[in-house]
């Protein structure tokens, strides 16, 4: 009886001496399977771990990153706390500076409207001071005016012999009375022999009295100027000699008493274009009034000789008050002493203002710039080798574990 033979077990072909079978085919792919399987399983594992790996990977790289925010912000809260305590502090300076300067410029305002005060004091004393002089003036013109008038009328004043001595009389007179201090002058004052000269001034320091005498032969000389031909003129200046020489004759012999008066008279002329006529044509008597020791003035001269004597007056008076003068002169030298320190004083505080005002604009010089570079402050974020770098720099850079802040200011100056 014949086997039979399964088809799985029939050889298909045969591969190096051995029959290959589909049953044989079978388990190979039944083990190529199996492997396949197992490759397949062994891949999978790999990747859930490759997966497991890097979602692990994930999280640490996400919490670094979180953990690098909140050291930025971290650094950026205490950046601005001290951005805040730096306004705060600059406000407070610059209330202070504000406070200081406004308390500066009001003592300076106010020293300066104390200053154009009395500037305004001063110029208006010195205004008032003007208008009085120009009301001087004004007066002065008046008189000048009032005198050209009277000039009109000084013809029929002169006509008369008895008002031309008075007019004479008069005028010295009161130039004497101007000249002189009360006491210094005696009008009609009567001398030993019995004369009486017109003034008797009194000389200092126990000295002699000067005669001033005013009794002017005018009607020779009117009839000088009324001549109508030269004869006529001629007599009239012969007998104008004459006159002019008996009445200084008289005057030597009178009035020149020594011991009592001085050794030299004053013969007044009440018209200056007399005085000048006389020495212009009349030399030879006016040579023998120098050797009588009679002296020819005018009202300039005799205003001019009584301003010398009062001069002397004064000399007199200061010596007698010489310890009064200079008791005075030593309070003056102290008052002047105190002037100065105080003037030297008063340039110290002006110094000084200057000093402040100038340290002041500094301080807001210096501010302004300081301000300019707090606007311009930058912030850079470096690398841990670029802050290793920087660390010993002035800047002082915030450190992290994976990054560092830094505070960079930009400097212009």
């Amino acid at each position: 009886m014949q086997t039979e033979t399964s088809p799985l077990f029939i050889p298909l072909f045969m591969v190096s001496g051995v029959a290959v079978s589909p049953a044989l085919l079978l388990g190979a792919g039944a083990v190529l399977l199996l492997f396949v399987l197992l490759a397949v399983i062994m891949v999978a594992g790999r990747n859930r771990r490759a997966a497991e790996e890097l979602s692990a990977a994930l999280a640490a790289q996400a919490h670094a990153a979180e953990a690098r925010l909140a050291e930025i912000v971290r650094a950026q809260s205490e950046m601005q706390g001290r951005m805040s305590s730096m306004a705060e502090i600059f406000g407070t300076r610059q209330a202070e500076l504000n406070k200081a300067i406004g308390d500066r410029l009001d003592g300076m305002s106010h020293r300066l409207g104390n200053s154009m005060t009395e500037q305004t004091k001063a110029t208006h004393e010195n205004l008032r001071r003007l208008q009085e002089r120009l009301a001087v003036i004004d007066t002065a013109q008046n008189n000048i005016q009032s005198l050209a008038k009277d000039v009109v009328g000084l013809q029929a004043i002169l006509s008369n012999k008895q008002t031309r001595g008075a007019f004479g009389q008069s005028r010295m007179e009161t130039i004497i009375a101007d000249g002189l201090p009360m006491g210094a002058y005696e009008f009609q004052a009567t001398l030993s022999d019995g004369s009486r000269p017109d003034c008797l001034v009194r000389m200092p320091n126990g000295q002699p009295s000067l005669v001033v005498d005013a009794k002017f032969p005018l009607e020779a000389y009117n009839a000088i100027r009324d001549a109508g031909s030269p004869e006529a003129a001629k007599l009239a200046a012969q007998n104008f000699r004459r006159d002019l020489e008996k009445h200084i004759s008289d005057i030597a012999q009178k009035y020149l008493i020594k011991g009592e008066t001085q050794d030299i008279a004053f013969m007044f002329v009440p018209s200056e274009s007399i005085f000048a006529e006389i020495h212009e044509n009349f030399e030879g008597v006016v040579q023998k009034a120098h050797k009588a020791r009679v002296v020819i003035v005018s009202p300039s001269l005799l205003m001019l000789s009584l301003q010398v004597i009062q001069s002397v007056l004064k000399d007199q008076r200061m010596r007698e008050q010489a310890h009064l003068i200079q008791g005075e002169v030593v309070r003056l030298m102290e008052d002047m002493s105190r002037l100065d320190d105080r003037v030297q004083k008063l340039q110290t505080h002006f110094a000084q203002t200057q000093k402040d005002v100038e340290l002041i604009a500094t301080s807001t010089t210096k501010l302004m710039k300081r301000g300019a570079k707090i606007e311009e402050m930058e912030f850079e974020t470096l690398s841990p080798a670029q802050a290793a770098e920087e660390r010993g720099t002035a800047s002082r850079p915030v450190e992290s574990r994976t990054a560092m802040l830094k505070l960079r200011v930009v400097d212009e100056e």
